[in-house]
């Protein structure tokens, strides 16, 4: 792995959080692949750092569900699935659709400046092509949504699923042909909340999330035959 962490990006974090953030980013970003081995020694000289914290970040890895322990091979990176991301998809589709239903009847005008300006920031992004940033813009326009609910067991669920989520999330923008269609379901499902329409802000928020599925299943089933499975 090269470590691609910007020098002083998380300079005051303890080491352990370094080694956590630099690990995951690899993950989500595909420079750790699925089912490549972790191996302690190696990835703490790299990362500069001793065994413990590298440990300690894989153990918050595993819990995040981005790696998996493996009888007498240890930690690898956990596979991108089917039914791994059926399951979290099926879930975070449900909890989308009524995110934005509630947000119809509780955003504040505060919150729908800040939906129009997250909406422009993640188009200018798509403009920028650069995969991170449009990722991590996915991620704020969302948590808006999400937020506007007020409703804070609802919001406890989807960041329960938000780290799950974000590598899917992350595989869906990697394929630059759905950009255009990502920028549309923004739009429409913004200007269905700023409408009030709650029927077609959750049809939007799930038609968001299948169009999600397909892709990253194309995506999978290419990986698949790529290597002759």
């Amino acid at each position: 792995m090269q470590n691609s962490m910007q020098p002083n990006e998380y300079e005051f974090l303890p080491l352990r959080d370094v080694a956590f953030h630099t690990l995951r980013q690899a993950i989500l970003t595909g420079e750790l692949k699925p089912g490549e081995r972790l191996m302690e020694i190696r990835l703490a000289e790299q990362l500069g750092v001793s065994r413990t914290p590298v440990r300690e970040a894989i153990h918050k890895l595993e819990l995040e569900g981005l790696v998996t322990m493996v009888p007498r091979r240890g930690a690898e990176v956990a596979q991108i699935t089917e039914k791994s991301m059926n399951d979290v998809l099926e879930v975070r589709r449900a909890l989308d659709a009524l995110c934005a239903e509630l947000a119809c009847d509780r955003i504040t005008e505060e919150g729908l400046s800040s939906l129009k300006l997250a909406c422009d920031h993640f188009e200018q992004c798509v403009t920028e092509k650069n995969i991170l940033e449009i990722a991590r813009a996915d991620v704020a326009l969302h948590d808006i949504i999400v937020q506007a609910t007020r409703n804070q067991r609802l919001i406890q669920l989807v960041n329960n699923l938000s780290e799950q989520m974000y590598r899917y999330r992350f595989e869906y923008i990697k394929d630059t042909n759905g950009h255009e269609t990502l920028i549309e379901e923004h739009r429409i499902i913004y200007q269905s909340i700023v409408n009030k329409d709650r029927e077609t802000a959750a049809a939007a928020a799930k038609t968001h999330i299948d169009n999600q599925k397909k892709a990253i299943i194309r995506q999978i089933r290419l990986d698949k035959h790529k290597n002759g499975e």
